[in-house]
């Protein structure tokens, strides 16, 4: 592992110079793109580190968003904002993450998942755009820390009972007792909160709308996927446990996702639809968890997947607009369509992708989860319906309603986008869409 973190230490020391960096990130991912087919379990081992097959899908996801958020974030650059800054902070994210998806040991797991928070937290505070953006990263910080530290004590207790904290070695002792269930919730309340579920859920539009694009691209691309990861890690643990609570959290999935899906209706801020919109999909992917399944688990590994490329990919369409016309309301980005047109086919292709139509992996991801949840019961077909279906009307309510209509009087000018916008567009759509010919290497 030390040869991708070396890279990164490097590219932090040249982080006066905006280019070199850009391509150095590229560049990296594409070498640790190449890593990928071996038979081996588990690779790259060393230092309490190593990858199996999920930790280098989430690495590499990392790797390709972390690119493309220095490629959309051009403007700091050409504003003179501090950029040296936020390049470091930024590749203080990265690091962060390759070490928690890299690890090996439960309390450096721990440690990196929770070092994560302060580049985020920076990010959203030093490049937010309004004032409430303070408001917004508090909540994210004391939602997030105060839901950690009962993981903490878990983590702490296993060490005590089970002697090692080595993944797939450490093991619960307390089998059938009371204690085990209390030691169940606090271990994975942690990553419910980063998920988000439902009804914890609050912090995540607050932190998107104040966020810069590349807080909002990292956060919707990667760190959400930190807490799918995490409950997968910590879940092999307890499955007795989970086998009796599954219920409660696939019917608060599925309840919760619907409620959230209908408050995307009534958005008019295009980052908050799409902000909501991640909560309604993740809430699909903590059903397929719980349940615990092969269909569930690699279910929801390609939507983590999927989600993160086509939520980040809107979130960068969202801020294409928002730099052109000072706003976000999709009351007054109306008439994208006759404003830019050469963007509509963009908005169009990540609009399907993110109501789960062919070839995305959305929809791969999403039949494997209706699989297992079906298959779990019956019964919830009914919340899946609903989730399927309102999936696609927020979609076309924000598509219909950004890309038609009469555009705002005030702007007379027919504004194409740049070449690098057009690039970094591309770049989420592609993978996007062409991933799902070798769906074996998201489902192993």
């Amino acid at each position: 592992m030390l040869k991708l973190i070396l890279p990164l230490l490097v590219l932090m020391k040249l982080n006066s110079k905006w280019n070199l960096t850009q391509m150095g990130l590229m560049f990296v991912s594409f070498m640790f793109g190449l890593n990928c087919y071996h038979d081996f379990y588990v690779y790259e081992l060393g230092f309490m580190l190593g990858m199996d097959y999920m930790s280098f899908i989430m690495i590499y996801l990392s790797l390709w968003i972390m690119s493309l958020v220095i490629l959309s974030s051009q403007k700091i650059k050409n504003l003179n904002n501090f950029y040296s800054s936020f390049i470091t902070v930024n590749l203080c994210l990265l690091l962060s993450l390759i070490m928690t998806f890299s690890s090996m040991d439960y309390l450096l797991f721990y440690i990196s998942f929770e070092m994560s928070l302060i580049p985020t937290l920076i990010l959203i505070l030093g490049w937010g755009y309004q004032p409430e953006r303070i408001q917004a990263g508090v909540y994210m910080l004391f939602y997030t820390l105060a839901f950690s530290l009962p993981l903490l004590c878990s983590l702490l207790v296993l060490f005590y009972t089970s002697g090692s904290l080595t993944m797939n070695l450490s093991v619960p002792i307390y089998e059938g007792s009371y204690m085990e269930v209390v030691w169940y919730f606090m271990s994975i309340w942690a990553f419910l909160v980063k998920l988000p579920m439902y009804m914890f859920h609050l912090w995540l539009p607050k932190a998107h709308v104040e966020a810069p694009v590349a807080g909002s691209m990292i956060l919707a691309g990667v760190l959400l996927k930190l807490g799918g990861y995490g409950l997968i890690r910590v879940l092999v643990l307890f499955q007795s446990v989970n086998n009796k609570f599954c219920w409660m959290w696939i019917s608060l999935g599925l309840v919760g996702g619907a409620a959230i899906s209908l408050m995307c209706l009534r958005q008019v801020d295009m980052k908050s639809l799409i902000a909501y919109s991640s909560v309604a999909h993740m809430s699909l992917v903590l059903c397929g968890v719980m349940i615990f399944s092969w269909w569930g688990l690699s279910g929801g590994i390609i939507v983590m997947v999927g989600h993160g490329l086509c939520s980040s990919g809107l979130f960068c369409l969202a801020n294409i607009v928002y730099e052109r016309l000072g706003s976000r309301s999709l009351l007054i980005s109306k008439g994208l369509l006759s404003f830019m047109p050469s963007m509509g086919l963009w908005w169009f292709l990540l609009s399907v992708s993110n109501m789960a139509s062919p070839p995305s992996l959305n929809l791969l991801g999403e039949i494997s989860l209706i699989i297992s949840v079906v298959g779990w019961s019956k019964l919830s077909m009914l919340g899946l319906s609903l989730l399927s279906f309102f999936s696609a009307a927020y979609t076309l309510y924000m598509y219909s309603l950004s890309q038609h209509g009469l555009f705002y009087n005030c702007l007379y000018a027919c504004c194409s986008g740049k070449v690098q916008e057009y690039l970094s567009l591309f770049l989420h759509w592609f993978p996007l869409n062409v991933l799902i010919l070798n769906s074996n290497l998201l489902s192993v």
